[in-house]
């Protein structure tokens, strides 16, 4: 039980401390992890904890951690995954908001910081793609036609800024009629 404990607590600390982006960018690095390196869930149940963790409050990285830490280990499990994926963004945070505000305005600090702009931008997209298109043993993409419908008619509302709540809940209605009856 320890073993998969610091299994839990070194794989959450890497995604937490090389997740640039946030919760999205955080996708693709969660998934190596969690899918492809320990195994702990398969792509299907990888896209339902994406799903779930959309759906509840929170950052995606801390509530797949708790949801995942739960799977592997249990309670203690989950304690881990959350601190350890929660640890480095506050050590960072710290240490950032030390200097950042002396060095806000430093051409060196500011290139970094463009230069990290695309690179999230790229790992949101490799998140939807290994979402799309999974790279595993069972080869199955969660999106059929009816996921393609749904996808599109939201991103049209969205686009009409249509109250983001209220397309959760229907898309969950949608998905209930089409997949539950």
């Amino acid at each position: 039980m320890i073993g998969v404990l610091l299994q839990l607590f070194v794989s959450y600390l890497k995604i937490g401390f090389f997740g640039f982006g946030g919760g999205y960018a955080m996708l693709s690095l969660i998934h190596s992890e969690v899918v492809v390196r320990n195994a702990w869930l398969t792509n299907g149940e990888f896209s339902d904890i994406v799903a779930i963790s959309q759906m509840t409050p929170g950052p995606i990285a801390i509530n797949s951690a708790t949801y995942i830490g739960y799977e592997v280990a249990g309670v203690c499990g989950s304690v881990v995954a959350t601190v350890a994926v929660c640890l480095p963004a506050l050590t960072i945070m710290m240490l950032i908001t030390r200097f950042f505000l002396r060095l806000q305005h430093n051409r060196y600090v500011q290139g970094v910081v463009m230069g990290m702009r695309p690179v999230v931008v790229g790992m949101i997209a490799s998140a939807a793609l290994l979402l799309i298109f999974p790279h595993s043993a069972e080869g199955r993409s969660f999106i059929d036609g009816w996921s393609w419908v749904i996808f599109l008619v939201t991103l049209l509302a969205s686009a009409r800024k249509v109250n983001p709540i209220l397309l959760i809940v229907l898309s969950g209605i949608a998905g209930v009629v089409i997949y539950g009856l």
